[in-house]
């Protein structure tokens, strides 16, 4: 088996700046036109023949894109003009381990120079046959995420179109066909406000503790566990909260995102900081309650209800006069049972296409510094 050699990236792939194009000169047609971020329109000519491959040199840094087709590269792009007889796709995976952070403005000038990027040192083996063996590990795994990811978004728009249907009862679940009914919030429990838990009280572990701003960025519409944690002496001036309560965010920065709702159906004991409007009740399903909250009709009635401008704000009593409209306990019930057997379905794919990434990380980390070499015959 031949070896590898370290040489300059220029002796492996030339780069070149793209090619201006304004918006009043492009045509319509099939042909890609590749910015800094990927294909960003389209026109009627291509200045590269595919396959080619492109990396942002203004704009987004270090993304790379592989084109199968040939192509228009944008001036805020540089792009592979001669490969020097290496294999494209080799190139590209050689291209995404450059830290191109580290060569960004070190002219001076904001952006990537392509003459900083020829003097990388990057390892490459002599074969192609191995460059191509490489290539095609690597794509596999590409393939495999890309299905991963194309699985899930197909999954997602089905529970998406299912919620539809059955948070509106357009459709029944089998065996139920009592009618639904109107109600307010307020009919359903009781409000409690949030309160004693500041930035600097939270801690790696104690007692479990949502905070108001977590409930846009750290939950879905329902969870078991918490980010963060308290004192005992903290949570002792918190409010206590229950499983099967519903957390509603009592402040945010804009109408869309005020009262956000998530239900915290976990066994732990935990507290709800200030800023937090929670719902206690036991005469609804929590997992449906809160999907319902966040869904948009309900959404746009705690929009109007919100107060502020730089920082709208929700109360509980504005919370009371929410309106839904929900079926029975015993429906709820089934409802929340799809949903969750919907998410944990998405939660064991999104684990797999974790997994995969990690193995694709792995994989370049060995394949392409060559401290794993794969059989040549492989690739013939």
């Amino acid at each position: 088996m031949t070896g590898w050699r370290e040489v300059d990236l220029g002796n492996v792939a030339t780069l070149q700046r793209g090619f201006d194009l304004p918006a009043r000169l492009r045509r319509p047609g099939q042909v890609p036109i590749v910015s800094s971020s990927g294909v960003s329109g389209w026109h009627d000519r291509a200045m590269v023949k595919a396959p080619g491959v492109v990396t942002g040199r203004y704009g987004t840094i270090g993304e790379v894109f592989f084109e199968h087709v040939d192509f228009w590269p944008l001036n805020t792009t540089l792009w592979v003009s001669n490969f020097h007889g290496n294999d494209e796709r080799f190139v590209y995976y050689m291209l995404n381990r450059v830290d191109y952070a580290t060569h960004s403005g070190k002219s001076g000038v904001p952006g990537v120079n392509r003459n900083d990027l020829h003097r990388e040192t990057v390892s490459v083996p002599d074969s192609s046959a191995e460059q191509r063996a490489i290539a095609r590990a690597l794509s596999d795994a590409d393939l495999l995420i890309t299905e991963l990811e194309r699985l899930i978004a197909k999954k997602q728009a089905i529970k998406q179109g299912l919620l539809q249907q059955l948070l509106t009862g357009r459709t029944r679940l089998p065996g139920f066909t009592d009618s639904w009914r109107i109600v307010t919030l307020g009919e359903l429990g009781a409000f409690y406000k949030g309160r004693g838990v500041k930035r600097d009280d939270v801690r790696p572990s104690g007692v479990p503790c949502i905070r108001y701003g977590e409930l846009y960025t750290e939950f879905g519409n329902y969870t078991r566990t918490t980010r963060s944690f308290v004192s005992p002496g903290v949570a002792a001036t918190a409010l206590p909260i229950r499983p099967g309560d519903l957390l509603f965010a009592g402040s945010g920065e804009t109408r869309a995102e005020i009262g956000t709702c998530v239900a915290y159906v976990g066994e732990a004991a935990a507290v709800a900081g200030g800023d937090i409007v929670v719902l206690r009740g036991d005469t609804f399903n929590a997992v449906f309650l809160a999907t319902l909250a966040n869904f948009p009709a309900v959404a746009r009635q705690k929009a109007r209800a919100g107060q502020g401008d730089a920082v709208v704000h929700i109360s509980s009593r504005a919370l009371e006069d929410i309106t839904v409209e929900i079926p029975s306990r015993a429906e709820q019930d089934a409802i929340a049972e799809v949903i969750v057997d919907a998410d944990r379905e998405l939660a064991a794919l999104s684990a797999r296409l974790q997994k995969a990434r990690d193995i694709k990380a792995g994989m370049m980390q060995q394949l392409l510094s060559g401290r794993v070499r794969l059989p040549v015959e492989a690739a013939v």
